[in-house]
């Protein structure tokens, strides 16, 4: 077998460098390319070409999501201490030649850009909890993300990258100061619960006061009509009665009769009709004869009465 000749060496070594110039980028990622330690161009996914031996891939920069946990810790106002727990989401700004370049060349390498990240946004949490006290925290879970973004995702921009979310999973104080704030809750709890006590008591009596009184004024509004229907009846009875005595006296003054016999009659009935229906009650009758006069006279009297009515 002979050697080979020098133009299908030639040819060979030139063809091998073509091939070294072909190159492919993956999908999600763009390469940097690079002259002599300068920026040249960017390269899309798919199928590429460099100058060999000339041109170099500097970086291949992921355009995904990218995520990294936090935990750090602030003080706040009162001098309390706060732990975090957070979860951050960051990606690539665009596509754009400029936001590749800041990505590629801000930073020394990823890891310096990831300590940079992380400061930074710790730094903004942690200037925001200065501000506030500790019982303001907790409910403050909001605020503290929009304030890190709005302070950080100008300096992000610079570096080619965007904040895409920041959630904070877990806000949690010292030992000691979560054992006070358990404390604090339970007697907020059972100074609410005694109010609440107190304030249905209040109710149920008031309203037992408002029954007992509403029933005071309806026994009273009643005792008054019975009272008054009570005097009406007497009133009508003395008159009923006058009115059939003076008739029965005119009776027997038309028969040529005494009338003090029918008095003396229903004197008697009266007397009679106390006597069965008296329940154990003592009358004391004076039943002398000037007593008997002075009784029939003083009947004869209420008949003449009521016969001039």
């Amino acid at each position: 077998m002979g050697a080979l000749s020098l133009p299908v060496i030639l040819g060979i070594l030139i063809l091998l460098i073509l091939v070294a110039g072909i190159f492919t980028v993956q999908q999600g990622t763009i390469a940097v390319i690079t002259m002599f330690g300068k920026y040249r161009r960017i390269q899309y996914p798919g199928l590429n070409f460099k100058i060999p031996l000339i041109e170099k891939i500097y970086r291949r920069i992921s355009i995904q999501n990218r995520s990294v946990e936090l935990q750090f810790q602030a003080i706040t106002k009162d001098q309390a201490n706060v732990n975090f727990k957070a979860m951050l989401l960051y990606a690539v700004l665009n596509q754009e030649e400029e936001s590749i370049k800041n990505v590629a060349f801000k930073f020394l390498d990823e890891r310096n850009l990831m300590q940079a990240l992380i400061r930074t946004i710790e730094g903004s949490i942690r200037a925001f909890v200065a501000t506030k006290n500790q019982s303001e925290i907790l409910g403050l879970r909001g605020e503290i993300i929009s304030h890190v973004k709005d302070q950080i995702d100008v300096q992000l921009e610079s570096w080619g990258y965007h904040l895409l979310d920041l959630q904070i999973n877990d806000i949690s104080f010292d030992e000691e100061i979560m054992k006070s704030m358990a404390k604090v809750v339970s007697s907020n709890n059972l100074k609410a619960a005694a109010e609440n006590e107190g304030q249905a008591l209040l109710i149920t009596k008031t309203k037992a006061a408002e029954a007992e009184g509403n029933f005071i004024k309806i026994s009273a509004e009643a005792e008054k009509q019975a009272a008054q229907l009570r005097g009406q009846g007497v009133a009508l009875f003395r008159e009923e009665v006058a009115k059939g005595m003076a008739t029965a006296a005119k009776e027997m003054e038309d028969a040529k009769l005494d009338a003090s016999f029918i008095l003396f009659s229903m004197w008697t009935e009266s007397i009679k009709h106390f006597a069965e229906n008296g329940q154990g009650n003592t009358i004391f009758l004076d039943g002398s004869v000037d007593k008997m006069q002075r009784t029939m006279q003083e009947l004869m009297s209420v008949t003449t009465g009521g016969e001039k009515k």
